[in-house]
């Protein structure tokens, strides 16, 4: 009987697992993997959707959003009801936002990197081809 019970209790924490079970609210981590992924939404709505005119820039981000929201197996409800929690208690959502810049400034810079690496060897011979070019005097 103690074995069922043991049982039933793990799966219940594994089912709350990403929730503050006590509330119904998101945890920390998942609150912050989907309020990120919300914040690139509204970039992308902002640099790229809005430009387009054959596009409504509102519907298509509340589509972005529900996409966003269906990914991570959260309703609406739920995502905003802890964003309103986590509003409220300015350590945790400073603490939050804190790390997601810190992820943010990591993946720019491993992106900087790979842009500025060192040229392949493919590149190198282009570049050696087009000096070449221009040393005889020609022009593209």
């Amino acid at each position: 009987m103690k074995g069922f019970i043991v049982t039933i209790a793990l799966l219940c924490l594994m089912g709350c697992a990403g929730k503050d079970a006590s509330k119904g609210l998101l945890g920390k981590d998942k609150m912050q993997v989907v309020l990120w992924d919300l914040i690139q939404a509204d970039a992308f709505t902002e640099q790229f959707i809005k430009r387009d005119t054959s596009k409504n820039p509102v519907l298509e981000n509340v589509q972005l959003q529900n996409k966003i929201f269906a990914i991570h197996k959260v309703s609406k409800e739920e995502f905003y009801k802890s964003y309103d929690y986590y509003v409220s208690k300015t350590e945790l959502m400073s603490a939050m936002l804190d790390s997601m810049t810190i992820q943010a400034e990591r993946n720019r810079s491993k992106m900087l990197e790979k842009q500025h690496s060192a040229p392949t060897t493919a590149d190198s011979a282009s570049v050696n081809a087009r000096i070449k070019y221009h040393k005889q005097g020609r022009s593209y």
